[in-house]
């Protein structure tokens, strides 16, 4: 009974197994256009950006090729990283001055404020710290939504084909400038 049951044991083994194989056909697929270009698109690819943005900031836009976002990215972050630390600081200044007033120590940093104004300035710092840290938070989310937008965006057809751009026209009648739209669709 033992060996009936390791028997069909292995064979379920292999026999799932050989099924588990990784197929190699590529993860693309290849789209026409009504003018008859093919591209290549992979549909996991804003997926992909936006883990990779979440894991490392600026990472998915490596990955969809726009190096000049990634500084911007970063430059975002460490703007709101640096507000939230000098926020923080001020505010642990005051704290630690406050309550040396209130202990009758003789430090005194902020001889200047009094003590109402050593809780307001506590008050102020707080929140700009609390609202630094939010900016920061947002700009990590901006920065796996952007990774994930711009990769949806380049499987979209962008060719001269298909344009959409502001232009002045002039009105014959008047000879006044006015704002209009020009749309372009070549078959």
């Amino acid at each position: 009974m033992n060996q009936s049951k390791i028997i069909i044991g292995v064979f379920l083994f292999v026999f799932f197994n050989a099924f588990a194989q990784k197929n190699n056909e590529s993860k693309s697929i290849v789209i026409k256009d009504s003018a008859g270009f093919s591209k290549k698109i992979n549909p996991l690819a804003p997926a992909r950006a936006g883990f990779y943005s979440a894991i490392f900031p600026g990472l998915g836009q490596a990955y969809n090729k726009k190096y000049w976002k990634i500084p911007i990215v970063y430059g975002a972050l460490g703007a709101g990283v640096y507000l939230y630390v000098n926020n923080d600081r001020q505010f642990n200044q005051f704290r630690a001055e406050y309550r040396s007033r209130l202990a009758g120590n003789e430090r005194i940093d902020f001889p200047q404020f009094s003590t109402e104004t050593l809780i307001t300035g506590q008050r102020v710092f707080k929140r700009n710290r609390d609202l630094s840290l939010l900016f920061c938070i947002a700009m990590y989310a901006l920065n796996i939504v952007d990774a994930n937008v711009d990769a949806h965006l380049m499987q979209f057809n962008v060719n001269d084909n298909l344009s959409f751009k502001p232009d002045l026209i002039i009105n014959p009648v008047d000879f006044r400038q006015s704002g209009g739209i020009s749309m372009k669709l070549n078959f």
